[in-house]
């Protein structure tokens, strides 16, 4: 994710880095020579063009394909702004949690016990960042886990729901030990469930993604309405079309680059979702409520703007 500070009108003209330009350019390009062979045809070779003026195919898919941009852009959001309060519910159920096991006892906590929660805790949320970006998870959760966890946890499938059984062993032997009466493990239920429907939801987004019919529709006419506009300018504008038609093919290409960017929130795209950087606050949230030393978080220097 980029993360800039608020910018000056004229230097957010300028700004580069963060957003979808870069990778727009190629693209770009090619509508530039596509608007050269179109002013060249149009003045040496065939003086034939498209009026934008009196042809209303051009209008008409130029206002759908705003309409279209626009709902597939809002769907691609819902989907990113639905995964940002997911995280932000785990954030909140693990303080939650955090909190019942150093407070709701009968009896003082053995500090070994309370380290085991911790840490199971704390790792869950890098156990679900790889398991949603489909990586490796050794490194961050053997850093976090006592050896034998660790390896019951990397035998398992879905490491981030067998982290949740663990605390809810935890849970259930405190209570057997009477360490904390009946009451107090329906509220630490309470709160596994928040965290369960918190991994379900990243799931489902992340296994569901819009309907690629519906994406190849727009991605096609976004290209050939593009393509052949520079077409329909040449005999209204002249030689200014290249300038023209690149920036209208600028603003229809960034929608849909974005689009595609957000749509997929857990990746590791510019736009997408920072959950390296989630996750340690996270867990910096949990080992401050614990008294223990902050975890090291990001610095952002004033050149460096992106969050993994």
């Amino acid at each position: 994710m980029i993360i800039r500070p608020h910018l000056h009108w004229f230097r957010m003209l300028l700004a580069w880095r963060g957003s979808v330009l870069p990778q727009l350019l190629p693209r770009l390009f090619l509508i530039f020579a596509i608007s050269i062979v179109a002013v060249a045809a149009h003045d040496h070779l065939l003086p034939i063009s498209l009026n934008l003026n009196t042809t209303a195919p051009f209008s008409l898919v130029g206002i759908a394909l705003a309409v279209f941009l626009g709902f597939r852009n809002n769907a691609s959001y819902d989907r990113w702004w639905e995964a940002r309060k997911l995280w932000g519910q785990l954030l909140n159920d693990a303080r939650s949690l955090t909190r019942q096991a150093l407070t709701l006892r009968t009896t003082p906590l053995p500090k070994e016990d309370a380290a085991e929660f911790c840490a199971a805790l704390g790792a869950l949320p890098h156990a679900l960042r790889h398991q949603l970006r489909k990586s490796d998870p050794r490194e961050d959760l053997a850093a976090r886990l006592p050896p034998a966890l660790f390896e019951r946890v990397m035998a398992s499938r879905y490491q981030p729901a067998t982290l949740m059984l663990v605390l809810g062993e935890w849970a259930q032997r405190q209570a057997q030990k009477g360490s904390i009466d009946p009451m107090a493990v329906l509220a630490f239920d309470r709160n596994l469930n928040g965290l369960s429907d918190v991994i379900g939801g990243c799931e489902r987004i992340a296994s569901t993604p819009l309907p690629f019919a519906y994406s190849v529709m727009i991605h096609r006419t976004v290209y050939f309405f593009c393509a052949s506009l520079p077409f329909g300018l040449v005999d209204s504008i002249g030689i200014f079309t290249p300038v023209f038609a690149v920036f209208v093919a600028y603003t229809f290409m960034a929608h849909e680059a974005i689009a595609s960017q957000i749509e997929e929130p857990f990746g590791t795209d510019d736009n997408d979702l920072a959950l390296h950087t989630m996750s340690l606050i996270i867990e910096d949230a949990l080992r401050d409520l614990r008294g223990e030393p902050a975890v090291a978080l990001p610095d952002l220097q004033a050149d460096s703007y992106a969050l993994t």
